[in-house]
């Protein structure tokens, strides 16, 4: 799969296309990530991206032009046909909140055009007119949709076969289906013991059956706890046993 980022701060990627397991995803091409800056495709001495606000107030605007261009730039070298171009994608406030469930469709697909803002913004009339959809990791800003965009890349280079040093880590991690849905639980290692807590004795028991139940229970647990709408999700999927209300109740 292709992601082609639009930023006007490549040099953000470098660290982190080269860092960490998924760097296997990005080195490998599995994730084929390019990097564009709109700063490249504007006009004039000063190469200006942006400029003043109608209507007044703080901060600055990311002109229209120099992004339809540089997206331009990138379908000439995609060289998509019409009907099967691929998606252009934006960080915003107002965006789908990133689920687990987006990042496997993304996993699956052959990419997308993924569009950092900066300053205030950018300008309407582009978003309008070539942005499809928008995606947010929550409530709250950032300078940028650098963070978001490699938070993103990340999320899908993991899913990618042969990322993970264990091919199925990735499938215990919180939200995924094959937990239904539930937060992961603890994980506990050497020593035994420290500052005086142990490690739960269920793990130590060598019972493959008595650790699946402890770590089923410390799932149910942990997302009733802290994420209860997941439990109402499993539970009106029919993803819950019997034995499983039978240890929510008791937590009631």
């Amino acid at each position: 799969m292709r992601f082609d980022v639009i930023t006007l701060f490549p040099e953000l990627f470098a660290p982190f296309l080269a860092s960490g397991v998924t760097r296997r995803a990005y080195a490998s091409g599995q994730v084929d990530v390019r990097l564009w800056n709109p700063r490249d495709h504007a006009e004039g001495n000063y190469r200006r991206v942006d400029d003043r606000p109608f209507g007044g107030g703080p901060g600055m605007v990311m002109l229209a032009e120099p992004l339809a261009r540089c997206l331009a730039a990138i379908r000439a070298e995609r060289a998509e046909p019409e009907t099967g171009r691929a998606p252009v994608v934006l960080f915003s406030p107002i965006g789908e909140p990133l689920s687990h469930a987006a990042v496997e469709r993304w996993s699956a697909s052959s990419g997308a055009v993924l569009l950092c803002g900066r300053y205030e913004g950018i300008d309407q009339r582009f978003i309008d007119t070539h942005v499809d959809v928008q995606i947010s990791l929550g409530d709250f800003v950032l300078s940028g949709g650098e963070i978001a965009a490699m938070a993103l890349l990340d999320a899908v280079a993991r899913l990618q076969p042969g990322v993970l040093n264990d091919e199925g880590s990735h499938q215990l991690d919180s939200f995924n289906p094959a937990l239904d849905g539930l937060l992961d639980c603890p994980h506990y290692t050497r020593p035994e013991e420290w500052a005086g807590q142990p490690v739960p004795a269920a793990l130590m028991s060598g019972h493959h059956a008595q650790i699946e139940r402890w770590r089923r229970d410390q799932r149910l647990a942990i997302t009733a706890r802290h994420r209860p709408d997941l439990i109402d999700v499993a539970r009106k999927a029919g993803r819950l046993a019997p034995v499983d209300e039978a240890v929510l109740a008791k937590l009631a």
